[in-house]
Formats: C-alpha cells, structure tokens, sequence
C-alpha cells in the first residue's frame, strides 16, 4: 500500500485492517497475511518493555523497533510513532526525528495533537513526511486527560475533536486515527473527512480499524473492552513451555 492507496479504500468503501507490531518475529508472521498495515506504537514502552504508560518511548527505542518490523514485514505500509516531545522542540527537531523513523524503514509517521502544533504538521507534509493524526484519547497526553479515559463524551469535547479532525486534513495529513471516542462522533467525523479514518474503540464506522498485536492474541494482561481476543495466546504458550518443561526432566 501506498498512501494513495488510502485514498482509494476511502472511495471504494473498502475497509483497511491495521495492526501493531513491535518486532522481527511477528511483522514475519504479518507481512504472510492480508492485514493492510502495521502500526509500531509507541505502546511499545508498555507492551514490550513493560512500562505503565507510552512516555517513556524514546526516538532509539522507536527506530530500534521500526529497523526489526521492516525486516520483517518488507511488503506492508509502515507507521511509526513520534514518541513524546518529538514534536514538540520545535520544527527542526521534529523533522530530524521524522526522518530517522523513516530511513529506519516507516512509510510515515503518527502524531498525536494537531491543533496546537498545525505549523510542524504543515512542514513535514511539504518535506515529503507523511503524517498520520492522533485524535481523541491521546496516550502522550496521560497525565493531562487524567488516565486512560474516553475522550468526546460531552458536546462541547466532540466539537473540539471534529475541528481537530478538519484541521489535521487542512493541514495535509492523509490519514486520522481516533481513539476511544463515541461511535457516532467517529461516524460523523468519517463521513465529513475526505481522508482516510481509523478507529480504535470507537465503533466500525470508520474507514478502518487497529488493534493491538497482544490484544488480539490474547497475550494481555489487560485486554481492552473494545478489544476482540481472536486466540488464548497466552495459555497455548504457556502449555507449550510447560510441555517442554516436562519432557526435559522426563529425558
């Protein structure tokens, strides 16, 4: 895919699968199926390294995971995540970081936030970055949204998120993802965009859908209400290394 390639999903109707990855091993397993795109989070401060909040990715951790998820998935459409702050030291920061996610091997990159920094977003587009929009429930923004919590529920918020959305394609972004937002707001904001959506616990009304790797799997320990398990993971990997455990003390 390319990011034309979104465009045209978009007027055909066709819905774009999107999942995240973080390394070698599974965007193998990935790039041998039909999911559209690969996502490398900045989730992966909490998935892989085991922290309780995405802040602290840092630029070496997120091209790190970017350089093994390429090797592994040479076919898919890349997206990589700005880690906290990358945008936020001024456009000549945030175009160096840009770069690096894609000389690691991103096809674009993901931030979260555009109404206050349209100026960064609108620089990166014209040197040739893609830029994907992170609208709703933003993780960077733990500390000030107060936790984990379900953005746009009153009138008032849901205004401010669809003026974002419209600010972010004005801006030139080819994509928004928004999460854990109302469905009808995601719906709305769908059909008034003529960029692509993709949506993360808030409905099947976009144009798309991510999920992350563990949660689909099942390898969790706190599997998202929106989120569908499509295997116990967890318990046939732990079956598996308590087989091998049995056969090596049985000889």
């Amino acid at each position: 895919m390319t990011t034309l390639d979104f465009y045209a999903r978009k007027q055909s109707g066709q819905k774009i699968s999107m999942v995240t990855c973080y390394d070698y091993s599974f965007a193998n397993l990935v790039n041998q199926t039909s999911v559209d795109t690969i996502l490398i989070g900045d989730s992966c401060a909490m998935v892989m390294h085991g922290y309780d909040t995405t802040i602290p990715a840092t630029m070496e951790m997120m091209e790190l995971h970017t350089m093994a998820v390429r090797k592994g998935a040479p076919d898919k459409f890349i997206v990589a995540d700005m880690p906290f702050l990358a945008t936020r030291k001024g456009i000549e920061y945030a175009t160096e970081c840009a770069g690096r996610l894609l000389k690691a091997g991103a096809n674009c990159v993901k931030i979260e936030r555009i109404s206050t920094q349209p100026e960064i977003i609108r620089h990166l587009v014209d040197s040739g970055i893609p830029v994907m929009a992170h609208l709703g429930l933003t993780p960077q923004f733990y500390n000030t949204l107060g936790g984990h919590k379900r953005q746009g529920k009153t009138d008032d918020a849901a205004a401010e998120i669809k003026k974002e959305a419209m600010l972010a394609q004005e801006c030139g972004c080819f994509s928004v993802l928004m999460e854990c937002i109302p469905a009808e707001l995601a719906e709305d904001i769908t059909k008034s965009l003529d960029v692509v959506t993709i949506g993360i616990g808030c409905g099947d009304g976009t144009d798309g859908q991510v999920l992350v790797l563990q949660d689909i799997l099942g390898m969790s320990d706190h599997t998202p209400k929106f989120a569908k398990k499509y295997l116990d993971g967890a318990a046939l990997i732990k079956e598996a290394f308590e087989q091998y455990h049995k056969d090596v003390i049985s000889k």
